[in-house]
């Protein structure tokens, strides 16, 4: 591993981390829609990741939609409603993303400290060599 290869990973870690708090930014946006372009109510989206090439920091692998069932709301008076009155609500749930939320932004946090300390560390390695 190159002296760069720890603040690769960190920078690697921010960027995985930034997508995750933007679809997770998404999936409370629509927390109420219950129609969308595809057809149907808006299904919760997930970030999945894996290991970089190298061993060194994370990549996104992709970004999915929730399987999870489907909550029904009876509201009779909506156009959505089915003929029980019902409207199919999208499946994202505000704590789970709040959950979320705070997990990836105290990673993104983590990377932002580890990325650091290595430019500290380089840069106190390149004063050694100028005494």
């Amino acid at each position: 591993m190159t002296i760069w290869g720890g603040m690769d990973a960190s920078a690697s870690g921010l960027l995985a981390e930034r997508l995750r708090l933007d679809v997770v930014a998404n999936n409370i946006a629509n927390v109420d829609t219950t129609t969308t372009p595809q057809g149907g109510p808006y299904r919760r989206e997930v970030v999945f990741f894996a290991q970089a090439p190298g061993e060194r920091g994370v990549v996104v692998s992709g970004i999915g939609t929730d399987p999870s069932p489907l909550p029904l709301v009876y509201d009779p008076g909506s156009p959505q409603a089915n003929a029980q009155g019902f409207v199919q609500m999208p499946n994202v749930n505000i704590t789970s993303e709040m959950v979320d939320m705070l997990e990836a932004a105290r990673a993104y946090g983590a990377n932002v400290t580890a990325f650091n300390d290595g430019k500290m560390m380089a840069t106190d390695a390149l004063k050694l060599g100028q005494v």
